[in-house]
C-alpha cells in the first residue's frame, strides 16, 4: 500500500527529489568573514597589477608552429576541409549549392543591367567572389554575392579597375545603423530606392545626386511612356514569382529543396520569347549576347584612386556589417564561431580580386543565404558548388540567355526584395521593445530617403554615436536600500521591502562616471540624498564669515581697552602690555579663537586661550551654528557600474568627498572593480584624507562599517575619519 508500491520506484525517486529541491530553496545561506575596505582585500588577496603581456614579441617569433599556425588562421579552408564529413553533408551541400546558384543566374545578370554593365559581369560577380570566400571565409551558411542593397551603391560614371566598357561609380547608399545584428532592419530605404530605379531602368539616365523622392517621381513621371508589352511581361512574371514562393513557404517540410521558380522563369521566358520573336523589331528589350568565355585580369587605374577611396571606403563599410551580422546569426544557431577578423579579409579578398577580374561590389546575400541554410547546406562547399555551375553558365550555357526579356529580371529583383521591405513592420516591434532603437531606425530611414546616397549613411553614423552618448548621460540613478535579512540592497522605488538603512544613503548609477555626465552625477547625488548641500556650505560659509568679523571688532575694542589702561600706569609697563597684546592678536588671527583677556594677569589669559582652543572646532559645527543637520551620517557611493575613470571623474569624486564632509556626512566606495581601483591609483586620488580604507569590497561592508561608525565630531571645518 506504500508510494513506491503504487506508483512505482521511479515516482518514489521524483519525489524525493522534489522535496531535496525545496529543501535547497528553503535553505538559509551564510556565511562570515571579516569586514573588508580595500587595503584588507588586497593584503587577504594577495592583490598585484597583472603582467603586462608585449604582443608584439609575439608577432616577431619565427618558428614552424608559428609559421603553420599563421597559415591555419588565414587559410581556414585547410583547418575544416580535412575533416569534412562527407557522408553527413555532401548531400546537404550539393543540393544548397545548386539552389543557390539558381537563384545568382538571374539575380546576377539583372543587377548587372541595375549597375549599368553588361550582363556577363553579374555572372563574374557570381563566381571570382564565391570562390574565393570558400577559401578564406570563417561562415559556413552567408553566401556571398551581390547582395540587394549593393546595387543601389553603383552607378555609371565613373571607372574602377577594370570594370569593362561601363564604368562603375561608387557613391555608396544604404542605411546603417550602430547595431550590426540588426543592419538589415533598416534596408527598407534601400529597398524603396531599388525598386524605384528598376522601374526607371535606365542607369544612364539617373542623376548621381538622385534621392528616393525624386526617382519615385521620375517614375510617376515615366509612366504614360511605358511600354504594354513590358508591363504585362514584367507583371506576369512577378505573379508567377509570388506564388512559387508561396508555395515554397508553404511546401518548406514536404520538399527536399524549394521549387527553383527563378530558373523555371528564366527558361520559360527565353523559350517563349525566342518563339515569338521578341528580339526582332518587339517593344520588349532583351538580353542580347553574352559573351563566353572568361576574361583575363586588368590591372586597376591607380589614378582612380584618389576618386574612389571615400565611396569604397562606404561600400567596404556597409558590406562588412551585413556579412559579419548575417554569419553571426547563423553562427549562433548552429554552435560555431565566426572570425570578424578573417571575415573582414575574406571579403576584402574576394572583392580586391573580384576587381581585378572586373566584378562588381559584393557582400553577402541575405536571401541566398537563407535559401543555403534550408536547403540543407552545412559548409561552404556548397558556395563552391554554386560558384562552379556559374563557371558552366559562363564559359558554354550563358549565351543561351540571349533571348531572355529584361523586363522578367526586373521582376525578379523587386520580387526579391519582399524580404527588405518587409522592415517597415519592425516598426511596431521596436516601438514595444527598444524605442531608442527605433528612433534609430526613423532617423536611418528619414536620411537615406531625403539626403543624397553617403549624406544619409553619414547622418546615420553619426546619430547613433550622439544617441550612445546622450544614453551615458541619462542613466538611472538610485537610492539604496537592503533587502531583508540579506546583504542585498536594491533601488527603494523599485522594491518595495528594501528599506534604507538609517543614518546611511547608498547611491548608485547605471553607467561608468566620465567627463560627459559628471556634473549629471554629482546634482544628481545631491538631489536624491534630500539635502540642499550647496545652501549649506553656503550658510555655513557665512556665519562662520560673520563670526571671525565680530571676533575682530572684539578684539580690536579689547586692544584699545589695554591700550587706555596701559598709558595711565607709566611708559616701561605700557611697553610691555602692548607687546604681550600685539602676540596674543597675532595668535588669536591665526587660530581663529576668541580669546578672554584680563587686563593685568596673564596666567589667567593664557588659560582663556587654552579652554578657547579645545572648544572651538564645536563651534564650527552646523547644530553650533544654527544649521539643519542630515538626518544621515554617512553616504556610500556604489561605484560597481565604473568601467573606467577619467582625470574629470576623479575631480568629482573628491569634491563630493570635500562637500559632504562640509555637512559633516562621511563618504565611504563600495564595489570598485580592480582596473578602476588601479586607475584611481594612477590618477593619485587616494592621499591622507581619502585613503583606501574609504573603499569597501561590497556595500555591506560599507554600511556596516558606517553604522559601528556614527557621525564623527570634526577637528576641523573638513572633517576626516581615522579608519
Amino acid at each position: 500500500m506504500g508510494l513506491a508500491d503504487a506508483s512505482g520506484p521511479r515516482d518514489t525517486q521524483a519525489l524525493l527529489s522534489a522535496t531535496q529541491a525545496m529543501e535547497l530553496r528553503r535553505r538559509d545561506y551564510h556565511m562570515e568573514r571579516p569586514l573588508l575596505n580595500q587595503e584588507h582585500l588586497e593584503e587577504l588577496g594577495r592583490w598585484g597589477s597583472a603582467p603586462r603581456t608585449r604582443q608584439w614579441r609575439t608577432w616577431l617569433q619565427c618558428s614552424h608552429a608559428r609559421a603553420r599556425a599563421l597559415l591555419l588562421q588565414h587559410l581556414p579552408v585547410l583547418v575544416w576541409l580535412p575533416r569534412y564529413p562527407v557522408r553527413d553533408w555532401l548531400l546537404g551541400d550539393l543540393l544548397s549549392g545548386m539552389s543557390v546558384a539558381i537563384m545568382q543566374l538571374p539575380q546576377g545578370l539583372a543587377y548587372a543591367f541595375l549597375a549599368g554593365l553588361p550582363p556577363v559581369f553579374g555572372l563574374y560577380s557570381s563566381f571570382y567572389p564565391v570562390f574565393v570566400y570558400f577559401l578564406f571565409g570563417t561562415s559556413r551558411h552567408i553566401s556571398v554575392a551581390t547582395p540587394g542593397p549593393l546595387p543601389v551603391l553603383t552607378a555609371p560614371g565613373h571607372p574602377t579597375g577594370g570594370a569593362g566598357p561601363d564604368p562603375l561609380r561608387l557613391p555608396g547608399h544604404l542605411p546603417v545603423r550602430a547595431s550590426c545584428p540588426r543592419l538589415y532592419h533598416s534596408c527598407s530605404c534601400a529597398g524603396l530606392r531599388l525598386t524605384a530605379q528598376v522601374c526607371v531602368w535606365s542607369p544612364s539616365e539617373q542623376p548621381l545626386w538622385a534621392t528616393v523622392p525624386h526617382l519615385l517621381l521620375e517614375v510617376c513621371r515615366k509612366l504614360p511612356q511605358s511600354k504594354v508589352g513590358t508591363v504585362v511581361t514584367a507583371a506576369v512574371a512577378g505573379v508567377v514569382l509570388v506564388v512559387v514562393k508561396l508555395l515554397n513557404d508553404k511546401l518548406q517540410r514536404q520538399l527536399p529543396m524549394p521549387i527553383p521558380g527563378e530558373l523555371l522563369m528564366l527558361i520559360g521566358a527565353t523559350g517563349i520569347s525566342y518563339g515569338i520573336g521578341l528580339r526582332d523589331g518587339s517593344e520588349v528589350d532583351v538580353v542580347g549576347n553574352i559573351s563566353a568565355g572568361l576574361v583575363p585580369p586588368v590591372a586597376p587605374n591607380t589614378q582612380l584612386f584618389s576618386k574612389l577611396v571615400g565611396s569604397a571606403f562606404t561600400i567596404a563599410v556597409v558590406g562588412f556589417a551585413i556579412a559579419i551580422s548575417l554569419g553571426k546569426i547563423f553562427a549562433l544557431r548552429h554552435g560555431y564561431r565566426v572570425d570578424s577578423n578573417q571575415e573582414l579579409v575574406a571579403l576584402g579578398l574576394s572583392n580586391l580580386i573580384g576587381g581585378i577580374f572586373q566584378c562588381f561590389p559584393v557582400s553577402c546575400s541575405m536571401s541566398r543565404s537563407l535559401v543555403q541554410e534550408s536547403t540543407g547546406g552545412n559548409s561552404q562547399v556548397a558556395g563552391a558548388i554554386s560558384s562552379l555551375f556559374i563557371l558552366l553558365i559562363i564559359v558554354k550555357l550563358g549565351e543561351l540567355f540571349r533571348d531572355l526579356p529584361k523586363a522578367v529580371l526586373a521582376a525578379i529583383v523587386i520580387v526579391n526584395l519582399k524580404g527588405m521591405l518587409r522592415q517597415l513592420s519592425d516598426v511596431c516591434s521596436l516601438w514595444k521593445a527598444n524605442r531608442a532603437d527605433l528612433l534609430i531606425w526613423l532617423v536611418t530611414f528619414a536620411a537615406t530617403i531625403l539626403l543624397n546616397m553617403d549624406l544619409g549613411l553619414m547622418v546615420a553614423v553619426v546619430f547613433s554615436l550622439l544617441l550612445v552618448v546622450v544614453r551615458t548621460q541619462m542613466p538611472h540613478y538610485s537610492i539604496l536600500g537592503q533587502v531583508p535579512d540579506t546583504d542585498i540592497y536594491r533601488d527603494v522605488t523599485e522594491y518595495s521591502e528594501a528599506k534604507e538603512v538609517p543614518g546611511v544613503k547608498v547611491f548608485r548609477s547605471s553607467a561608468t562616471v566620465y567627463f560627459a555626465n559628471a556634473d549629471f552625477y554629482s546634482d544628481a547625488l545631491k538631489q536624491r540624498c534630500g539635502v540642499d548641500v550647496d545652501f549649506l556650505i553656503s550658510q555655513k560659509k557665512k556665519l562662520l564669515k560673520k563670526r571671525e568679523q565680530l571676533k575682530l571688532k572684539q578684539l580690536q575694542k579689547e586692544e584699545k581697552l589695554q591700550k587706555q589702561a596701559a598709558s595711565s600706569k607709566g611708559t616701561s609697563v605700557s611697553i610691555n602690555v602692548n607687546t604681550s597684546l600685539e602676540d596674543m592678536r597675532s595668535n588669536n588671527v591665526e587660530d581663529c579663537k576668541v580669546m578672554q583677556v584680563g587686563p593685568g594677569d596673564k596666567m589667567e589669559d593664557a588659560t582663556a586661550n587654552g579652554q578657547e582652543d579645545s572648544k572651538a572646532p564645536d563651534g564650527s559645527t552646523l547644530k553650533a551654528l544654527g544649521l539643519p543637520q542630515p538626518d544621515f551620517h554617512s553616504l556610500i557611493l556604489d561605484l560597481g557600474a565604473l568601467s573606467f575613470v577619467d582625470t574629470v571623474c576623479l575631480k568629482s569624486l573628491k569634491n563630493i568627498f570635500h562637500d559632504f564632509r562640509e555637512i559633516e556626512v562621511e563618504v565611504y566606495m563600495a564595489a570598485c572593480h580592480s582596473p578602476v581601483v588601479s586607475q584611481l591609483e594612477a590618477g593619485h586620488f587616494f592621499d591622507a584624507s581619502i585613503t583606501k580604507k574609504h573603499l569597501f569590497a561590497s556595500v555591506h561592508d560599507a554600511v556596516t562599517f558606517a553604522l559601528q561608525h556614527p557621525r564623527p565630531v570634526p577637528d576641523s571645518p573638513v572633517s576626516v575619519t581615522r579608519l
